[in-house]
Protein backbone atom coordinates (compact mmCIF):
# COMPACT_ATOMS: atom_id res chain seq x y z
CA UNK A 1 0.00 0.00 0.00
CA UNK A 2 1.34 3.34 -1.30
CA UNK A 3 1.85 6.20 1.17
CA UNK A 4 -1.09 8.39 0.31
CA UNK A 5 -3.64 5.22 0.05
CA UNK A 6 -2.66 4.43 4.04
CA UNK A 7 -2.93 8.06 4.34
CA UNK A 8 -6.48 7.91 3.01
CA UNK A 9 -7.10 4.39 5.04
CA UNK A 10 -6.26 6.30 8.33
CA UNK A 11 -8.39 9.48 7.45
CA UNK A 12 -11.37 6.79 6.63
CA UNK A 13 -10.51 5.30 10.11
CA UNK A 14 -10.37 8.35 11.93
CA UNK A 15 -13.68 9.57 10.48
CA UNK A 16 -15.62 6.87 11.28
CA UNK A 17 -14.07 6.76 15.18
CA UNK A 18 -15.24 9.90 15.08
CA UNK A 19 -18.89 8.95 14.07
CA UNK A 20 -18.90 6.52 16.40
CA UNK A 21 -17.96 8.80 19.29
CA UNK A 22 -20.77 11.38 18.35
CA UNK A 23 -23.34 9.10 17.75
CA UNK A 24 -22.47 7.09 21.12
CA UNK A 25 -21.26 9.14 24.08
CA UNK A 26 -22.58 12.34 25.25
CA UNK A 27 -22.85 14.19 28.84
CA UNK A 28 -20.36 13.76 31.59
CA UNK A 29 -20.70 9.86 31.59
CA UNK A 30 -20.47 9.86 28.09
CA UNK A 31 -17.46 11.96 28.41
CA UNK A 32 -15.61 9.47 30.11
CA UNK A 33 -16.76 6.68 29.01
CA UNK A 34 -15.27 8.11 25.68
CA UNK A 35 -11.97 8.68 27.67
CA UNK A 36 -11.59 4.81 28.26
CA UNK A 37 -12.10 3.96 24.64
CA UNK A 38 -9.45 6.35 23.84
CA UNK A 39 -7.04 4.39 26.70
CA UNK A 40 -8.58 0.64 25.72
CA UNK A 41 -5.03 -0.05 23.08
CA UNK A 42 -2.99 0.14 25.99
CA UNK A 43 -5.01 -2.87 27.27
CA UNK A 44 -4.68 -6.89 26.23
CA UNK A 45 -8.59 -7.78 26.28
CA UNK A 46 -8.02 -10.51 29.38
CA UNK A 47 -10.82 -10.93 31.61
CA UNK A 48 -11.73 -7.24 31.86
CA UNK A 49 -13.76 -4.70 30.84
CA UNK A 50 -14.31 -2.67 27.37
CA UNK A 51 -16.75 0.08 26.90
CA UNK A 52 -18.49 -0.91 23.33
CA UNK A 53 -21.18 0.95 22.04
CA UNK A 54 -22.07 3.13 25.45
CA UNK A 55 -22.22 -0.30 27.66
CA UNK A 56 -19.72 -1.75 29.70
CA UNK A 57 -18.67 -5.65 28.72
CA UNK A 58 -16.55 -7.96 30.20
CA UNK A 59 -14.00 -9.92 28.07
CA UNK A 60 -11.40 -12.07 29.56
CA UNK A 61 -9.01 -10.10 32.15
CA UNK A 62 -6.45 -7.39 32.47
CA UNK A 63 -2.90 -7.53 31.20
CA UNK A 64 -1.34 -4.29 30.86
CA UNK A 65 0.18 -3.81 27.39
CA UNK A 66 4.08 -3.30 27.15
CA UNK A 67 3.62 -0.32 24.97
CA UNK A 68 5.67 3.37 26.32
CA UNK A 69 2.16 5.04 26.95
CA UNK A 70 0.31 2.07 29.19
CA UNK A 71 -1.98 3.25 31.70
CA UNK A 72 -1.54 2.05 35.37
CA UNK A 73 -5.33 0.04 36.05
CA UNK A 74 -5.96 1.26 39.48
CA UNK A 75 -6.74 4.63 37.51
CA UNK A 76 -8.62 3.28 35.18
CA UNK A 77 -11.12 1.48 37.87
CA UNK A 78 -12.35 4.57 39.64
CA UNK A 79 -13.44 6.09 35.78
CA UNK A 80 -14.77 2.99 34.81
CA UNK A 81 -16.86 2.70 37.97
CA UNK A 82 -18.06 6.75 37.76
CA UNK A 83 -18.94 5.88 34.04
CA UNK A 84 -21.43 3.13 34.73
CA UNK A 85 -22.58 5.56 37.10
CA UNK A 86 -23.23 7.94 35.19
CA UNK A 87 -24.43 5.54 32.52
CA UNK A 88 -27.43 4.42 34.91
CA UNK A 89 -27.99 7.75 36.78
CA UNK A 90 -31.31 8.61 33.88
CA UNK A 91 -32.56 4.94 34.71
CA UNK A 92 -32.34 5.79 38.56
CA UNK A 93 -34.20 9.58 37.76
CA UNK A 94 -36.93 7.30 35.93
CA UNK A 95 -37.59 4.89 38.88
CA UNK A 96 -37.73 7.95 40.71
CA UNK A 97 -40.42 9.06 38.68
CA UNK A 98 -42.19 6.55 38.82
CA UNK A 99 -42.67 6.06 42.19
CA UNK A 100 -43.42 9.24 43.06
CA UNK A 101 -46.59 9.12 40.40
CA UNK A 102 -50.21 8.42 41.97
CA UNK A 103 -51.16 5.39 41.91
CA UNK A 104 -54.28 4.67 39.42
CA UNK A 105 -57.50 4.51 41.45
CA UNK A 106 -59.37 1.66 42.01
CA UNK A 107 -62.71 2.10 41.25
CA UNK A 108 -63.96 -1.35 42.43
CA UNK A 109 -62.32 -0.62 45.70
CA UNK A 110 -63.74 2.69 45.95
CA UNK A 111 -67.20 1.23 45.20
CA UNK A 112 -66.89 -1.02 48.07
CA UNK A 113 -65.54 1.20 50.21
CA UNK A 114 -68.60 3.92 49.25
CA UNK A 115 -71.23 1.79 50.13
CA UNK A 116 -70.22 -0.01 53.43
CA UNK A 117 -69.20 3.87 54.65
CA UNK A 118 -70.88 6.30 52.71
CA UNK A 119 -74.32 4.97 51.03
CA UNK A 120 -76.24 5.56 53.88
CA UNK A 121 -76.25 8.84 53.75
CA UNK A 122 -75.14 9.99 49.96
CA UNK A 123 -77.10 7.53 48.10
CA UNK A 124 -75.52 3.58 46.64
CA UNK A 125 -74.47 5.39 43.39
CA UNK A 126 -73.45 9.26 44.87
CA UNK A 127 -77.34 11.19 44.52
CA UNK A 128 -78.37 11.61 47.71
CA UNK A 129 -82.41 11.49 48.49
CA UNK A 130 -81.86 13.90 51.75
CA UNK A 131 -81.76 17.72 50.72
CA UNK A 132 -79.44 18.10 53.75
CA UNK A 133 -76.85 16.02 52.40
CA UNK A 134 -74.78 16.78 49.04
CA UNK A 135 -75.10 14.95 45.86
CA UNK A 136 -71.04 13.98 45.32
CA UNK A 137 -72.13 12.38 42.05
CA UNK A 138 -70.08 13.32 39.12
CA UNK A 139 -68.48 15.66 41.56
CA UNK A 140 -64.61 16.38 40.77
CA UNK A 141 -62.65 13.96 42.28
CA UNK A 142 -59.66 16.39 43.64
CA UNK A 143 -62.44 18.80 45.25
CA UNK A 144 -63.83 15.72 47.04
CA UNK A 145 -60.36 14.27 47.62
CA UNK A 146 -59.19 17.68 49.78
CA UNK A 147 -62.59 17.88 51.85
CA UNK A 148 -62.07 14.11 52.85
CA UNK A 149 -59.01 15.29 54.14
CA UNK A 150 -59.90 18.47 55.84
CA UNK A 151 -62.75 16.42 57.45
CA UNK A 152 -60.10 14.39 58.71
CA UNK A 153 -58.02 17.08 59.96
CA UNK A 154 -60.37 19.14 61.60
CA UNK A 155 -60.02 22.16 59.37
CA UNK A 156 -64.19 21.47 58.15
CA UNK A 157 -65.64 20.80 60.64
CA UNK A 158 -68.75 18.45 60.71
CA UNK A 159 -69.10 15.86 63.76
CA UNK A 160 -70.86 13.36 61.39
CA UNK A 161 -68.53 13.26 58.31
CA UNK A 162 -65.28 13.78 60.94
CA UNK A 163 -65.94 10.88 62.14
CA UNK A 164 -66.51 9.35 59.01
CA UNK A 165 -63.61 10.48 57.31
CA UNK A 166 -60.81 9.30 59.98
CA UNK A 167 -61.43 5.63 59.31
CA UNK A 168 -60.42 6.84 55.83
CA UNK A 169 -56.75 6.03 54.46
CA UNK A 170 -55.31 8.38 51.54
CA UNK A 171 -56.21 5.58 49.44
CA UNK A 172 -59.52 5.11 50.82
CA UNK A 173 -59.84 8.85 49.54
CA UNK A 174 -58.73 8.58 46.36
CA UNK A 175 -60.71 5.14 45.48
CA UNK A 176 -63.74 6.95 46.65
CA UNK A 177 -63.63 10.02 44.58
CA UNK A 178 -62.66 8.84 41.63
CA UNK A 179 -65.52 6.12 41.55
CA UNK A 180 -67.89 9.45 42.64
CA UNK A 181 -66.46 11.35 39.83
CA UNK A 182 -67.65 8.57 37.37
CA UNK A 183 -71.52 8.38 38.29
CA UNK A 184 -73.44 10.23 36.66
CA UNK A 185 -75.27 13.50 39.23
CA UNK A 186 -79.25 13.51 38.86
CA UNK A 187 -80.44 16.82 37.77
CA UNK A 188 -82.65 18.98 39.87
CA UNK A 189 -84.88 22.02 39.97
CA UNK A 190 -85.49 25.30 40.82
CA UNK A 191 -88.73 25.29 42.74
CA UNK A 192 -89.70 29.28 43.38
CA UNK A 193 -90.52 31.16 40.58
CA UNK A 194 -90.00 34.73 42.59
CA UNK A 195 -86.65 33.97 43.72
CA UNK A 196 -85.25 31.95 40.63
CA UNK A 197 -84.16 35.57 38.47
CA UNK A 198 -82.60 37.11 41.22
CA UNK A 199 -80.59 33.68 41.41
CA UNK A 200 -79.54 33.83 38.21
CA UNK A 201 -78.75 37.66 38.28
CA UNK A 202 -76.39 37.39 40.81
CA UNK A 203 -75.06 34.04 39.87
CA UNK A 204 -74.46 35.00 36.19
CA UNK A 205 -73.74 39.04 36.66
CA UNK A 206 -72.70 39.39 40.37
CA UNK A 207 -73.87 42.24 42.35
CA UNK A 208 -71.26 45.21 41.20
CA UNK A 209 -72.25 47.91 43.18
CA UNK A 210 -71.55 45.07 46.72
CA UNK A 211 -68.14 43.35 45.15
CA UNK A 212 -70.27 40.61 45.02
CA UNK A 213 -68.16 38.51 41.98
CA UNK A 214 -70.74 36.41 39.45
CA UNK A 215 -70.79 32.89 40.92
CA UNK A 216 -70.25 31.88 37.24
CA UNK A 217 -66.55 32.95 36.86
CA UNK A 218 -65.44 30.38 39.27
CA UNK A 219 -68.23 27.54 38.40
CA UNK A 220 -68.78 28.04 35.32
CA UNK A 221 -71.93 29.02 33.93
CA UNK A 222 -73.47 25.78 33.90
CA UNK A 223 -72.52 25.06 37.32
CA UNK A 224 -70.32 22.79 36.19
CA UNK A 225 -67.19 24.02 38.05
CA UNK A 226 -63.97 24.11 37.69
CA UNK A 227 -61.57 20.39 37.80
CA UNK A 228 -58.84 20.67 40.60
CA UNK A 229 -60.32 24.59 41.82
CA UNK A 230 -64.06 24.84 41.83
CA UNK A 231 -66.49 22.21 42.55
CA UNK A 232 -69.48 21.58 40.52
CA UNK A 233 -73.12 23.07 41.98
CA UNK A 234 -75.62 21.76 39.01
CA UNK A 235 -77.88 20.09 40.38
CA UNK A 236 -77.28 20.00 43.84
CA UNK A 237 -79.72 20.15 46.27
CA UNK A 238 -81.00 23.53 46.75
CA UNK A 239 -81.61 23.13 51.02
CA UNK A 240 -77.36 22.22 51.27
CA UNK A 241 -76.30 25.00 48.98
CA UNK A 242 -78.26 27.40 51.17
CA UNK A 243 -76.76 25.69 54.15
CA UNK A 244 -73.36 25.96 52.61
CA UNK A 245 -73.54 29.81 51.81
CA UNK A 246 -74.93 30.50 54.99
CA UNK A 247 -72.05 28.78 56.86
CA UNK A 248 -69.55 30.46 54.92
CA UNK A 249 -71.29 33.60 55.93
CA UNK A 250 -71.53 32.81 59.55
CA UNK A 251 -68.11 31.34 60.22
CA UNK A 252 -69.26 27.79 60.98
CA UNK A 253 -67.22 26.59 57.31
CA UNK A 254 -63.85 28.01 57.63
CA UNK A 255 -62.23 25.99 54.79
CA UNK A 256 -62.32 28.29 51.83
CA UNK A 257 -61.17 32.05 52.31
CA UNK A 258 -62.67 33.08 48.85
CA UNK A 259 -66.30 31.68 49.82
CA UNK A 260 -66.17 33.32 53.07
CA UNK A 261 -65.61 36.84 51.70
CA UNK A 262 -68.32 36.61 48.82
CA UNK A 263 -70.90 35.04 50.85
CA UNK A 264 -69.88 37.60 53.65
CA UNK A 265 -71.85 39.92 51.61
CA UNK A 266 -75.30 38.23 50.62
CA UNK A 267 -78.42 38.53 52.62
CA UNK A 268 -80.46 35.56 53.37
CA UNK A 269 -83.12 36.42 50.67
CA UNK A 270 -80.25 36.24 47.74
CA UNK A 271 -78.56 33.04 49.40
CA UNK A 272 -81.88 31.43 48.69
CA UNK A 273 -82.17 32.79 45.32
CA UNK A 274 -78.98 31.06 44.46
CA UNK A 275 -79.42 28.40 45.91
CA UNK A 276 -82.36 28.06 43.81
CA UNK A 277 -81.27 28.93 40.67
CA UNK A 278 -78.03 26.36 41.30
CA UNK A 279 -80.28 23.33 41.27
CA UNK A 280 -81.97 23.97 38.30
CA UNK A 281 -78.44 24.11 36.14
CA UNK A 282 -77.14 21.49 34.27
Amino acid sequence: MGVGERRRSAAARSLQAGNFERRHFSGSSGAIGLWLLRLWPQFQPVNSLIVKSGVAVRMTGPQISRSSKSVPMKLLAPALLAALLGLSAPLVQAANAAAKAPAKPDLVAGEARFAAACAACHGADGNSGSPINPKLAQQHPEYLIKQLKEYKSGVRKNAVMQGMAAGLSDEDMRNISFWLASKKIKPGFAKDKDLVALGERIYRGGVADRQIAACAGCHNPSGAGNPAQYPRLGGQHAEYTAAQLTAYRDGGRGNSLQMSQVASKLNDREIRALADYIAGLR
